[in-house]
């Protein structure tokens, strides 16, 4: 089942990531205070509602604690930014993505119950979406519209396996080009190198390739 997303603030950051969700096929809510912002993204997103996510009763009203996942991604207000946090945190979102402006006020969503905190200029949109959305895919760069490089768990049936038997490449159309475990990364990955379950596999292949995959994982 599909998670289910609350988006709090659609500035240019906010509907990147609320257009790209709903793109992916989760449900997405989008929050504003803004009218004009509300109608220009309500054909990109499941419900679009215009409302004041600092005022508590507002959030309740709209069933916030339906939701999987808040991204909060208000603009330049860290005060906002800051009670939105709190709020949701409160009313039992179980994770919380919220935008920051600086270092310190990272710290501060950390403290209060973000789970993570993302910073517009460093991250696109599109990426934090996909992100969120997988399950198995810790991390992408998209190389084209087409091709990612990714950040992939193992499937369960790969651990204890070598690449040579696994023969990724054939079965499921994505190339291994490195390792990650805690003792570092193997960028030089041979046939007989044996998969773990402590192992990351960053691979490059086509969307469609690496989506299967993620499939398969859940």
């Amino acid at each position: 089942m599909n998670k289910q997303f609350v988006i709090i603030g659609c500035g240019r950051f906010g509907s990147s990531v609320a257009k790209k969700l709903y793109e992916l096929g989760s449900e997405v809510m989008a929050v504003d205070s803004s009218e004009e912002t509300i109608q220009s993204i309500a054909d990109s997103v499941t419900h679009a509602v215009q409302a004041d996510a600092t005022d508590e009763n507002a959030l309740k009203a709209i069933g916030i604690r339906n939701f999987d996942v808040a991204v909060i991604t208000i603009g330049a207000n860290i005060q906002a930014s800051i009670m939105v946090t709190l709020m949701v945190k409160e009313l039992g979102i179980k994770h919380i993505v919220a935008k920051a402006q600086n270092e310190m006020h990272a710290k501060v969503l950390y403290k209060i119950g973000a789970d993570r905190v993302v910073f517009p200029e460093r991250e696109m949109g599109v990426r934090v979406a996909k992100n969120l959305v997988s399950n198995k895919i810790l991390d992408y760069i998209e190389l084209s519209p087409d091709y990612t490089i990714a950040e992939v768990t193992p499937l369960k049936a790969w651990v204890g396996k070598s690449l040579l038997e696994l023969n990724i490449r054939a079965q499921h159309g994505i190339n291994v080009i490195a390792i990650k475990n805690p003792d570092g990364i193997n960028i030089n990955v041979g046939p007989h190198e044996l998969i773990t379950e402590h192992d990351i596999l960053v691979v490059i292949g086509h969307n469609d390739d690496i989506r299967k995959v993620e499939g398969q994982a859940r």
